[in-house]
Formats: C-alpha cells, structure tokens, sequence
C-alpha cells in the first residue's frame, strides 16, 4: 500500500467515477483501474461496487475511506512542515521600522535572528507609521515597529511601550512653572511635534478634536531629537511621549497634559496569517525586548 494509491482510491471515491477520477488525478483511467485492483489485493476485499455505471463504495470502502483521508492529510502536514524549515532558511524577511525610532531591542532581535537562520534575507524599512500599518495589511511588510493610538485593526500586535503625552519646555518657560498642564493651555502657543501620520500625532490630533482645541503647529520633526531641540532653542512647546523628553531633562522640564489620558503606544504589528520566519523573529523580539 502506497499513499498513491490512497489518493486514486480517494478520488474515485469523491468522484463516483473511474473516468473522472483518473482526469483528477491526470493518469490514465486504466491506470487508476490498476492501482485499485492492486489496493484491494492487498486488503483483502472489494472497495468499490462496479456493478453500475456509478463507481459505489462497499461496506469495506467505507470503512477505508476515513483513514485513507486522514492518512493523507499526515502525509501533506510532513511535507508543510518540511516546507516551512525550507523557507525559513531560505527566505526574505522585511522589516518596518518608525522614523527616528532607535530602540536597540529590535536590532538585538534582528541579530539574534540572523546568527540563528543566515540564510534569510532582511530588509529594513523607515516609514511613518500609517503607511508601514499599510504596508503590513498589503503583505509588502511582514513585521513593523510603529507608533499607534491603538491595534490597528485586522492586524496583530504586541505592545512595546505606553506612554502618556507630555509638553517640554525649557527651564524659565511659563508652562514650565504649572503643576498642571491642560490641552486648553497650548491652544494659543507654537507647538513642535510628530508629523500626521505618527502614532504620537494621532493621539495628540484626537485628543484636540475631541476637546475642541485648535493647536497651533509651527514646527514639525519625526525625530524626539530634533523636536527637543527646537524646543530647547524657544522655537515652541515640544509635545512628545514621557521617555522621549526623559532623554533631554538636562535642558528640558516636562509636564504630563493631564486631560489627555490616551497613551500613545510603541508597537509591533503583522498579519494573522504569517509564515514561519515572522513567528521566528517575534520569538526573538519577546526575548529582547523583556529583557
């Protein structure tokens, strides 16, 4: 008994129908007559009634049929899972990451994943957000770092950081001097912030929205640095995350915005459906960014 037998008997017996089964198939309807003859040699007793022009299963066929199916099922997971290591040793992997993002973790994971699988090409990608969230739902990325308001929706995630939304200004500024900080307080300031299509931006836009505020954006950077820097000149109030302004307290106070309560979010997102080198890399950004 060979699994090509298995998969004619199978065949003939979905299709009730020599003829038919052998097109499936793509032998010739001898060949397939042949090969059954052959199986119920071996187990004894008829399969098939061939006594009208339906091909019918006896009482013997029936009670093959099951494991016949699942016996080539077992054969198709062997081949899948062989097929999956292949992949991974040879496949490609492109990776999205956040403008101006510079979380060492990621690329500890990427290295710890290419010392372990060298044979899969990485690609590195920046982008803002919103389009790498793209990107990943169109299947052009498979894995990104991005800032978000929230999982993006149709896609997993696995949140890195949350934060709340602060203002930095340097020492001597007015909001510097408040215990507490409100959106209504930079409604009429220059600010300096993430451009649309941030995670940052998103939240800080929403939260404006949501409360009726107007702000003022007269400076924009996709890096924390440059936007603690233009803050630091008197350039505007810089709205940035708290571990981004922790960065620059040396020439910088922050304040929290209170009624903004949303956090903005640092997170990985891929699809549901991902291959074996995506589920590899997410291993190893678990290991690196727990530690």
């Amino acid at each position: 008994m060979d699994l090509r037998q298995l998969e004619y008997f199978v065949a003939v017996a979905e299709e009730r129908n020599f003829t038919r089964a052998a097109e499936r198939v793509h032998i010739s309807q001898s060949g397939v007559s042949a090969q059954i003859r052959r199986l119920e040699r071996e187990l004894g007793a008829e399969l098939f009634d061939r006594s009208a022009r339906t091909a019918t299963l006896t009482a013997a066929g029936r009670a093959a049929l099951d494991h016949a199916r699942a016996a080539l099922a077992a054969a198709g997971a062997v081949g899948q899972a062989v097929g999956e290591v292949t992949d991974l040793i040879r496949g490609q992997l492109v990776v999205g990451m956040v403008i101006g993002c510079t979380l060492t973790p990621l690329f500890e994971a990427l290295s710890a994943f290419h010392r372990a699988h060298p044979g899969v090409e990485i690609s590195l990608l920046e982008d803002n957000s919103d389009r790498l969230v793209e990107a990943v739902r169109a299947g052009a990325v498979d894995l990104a770092l991005v800032g978000t308001a929230g999982a993006p929706e149709g896609l997993e995630a696995l949140t890195i950081i949350s934060e709340r939304l602060v203002v930095a200004v340097p020492a001597g500024h007015p909001l510097a001097e408040q215990r507490r900080v409100l959106l209504g307080d930079l409604a009429d300031r220059p600010l300096v912030c993430m451009p649309p299509g941030t995670g940052l931006r998103t939240v800080f836009d929403r939260a404006c929205a949501a409360q009726g505020v107007r702000p003022a954006i007269a400076l924009q950077a996709s890096a924390a640095d440059a936007i603690a820097d233009l803050a630091a000149r008197g350039l505007g109030v810089a709205v940035l995350s708290e571990s981004m302004a922790a960065g620059h307290r040396d020439r910088l106070v922050a304040r929290a915005i209170d009624d903004v309560t949303t956090p903005a979010l640092l997170a990985l997102v891929w699809r549901s459906s991902h291959g074996p080198a995506v589920r590899e890399l997410l291993a190893h950004c678990r290991r690196a960014f727990a530690a």
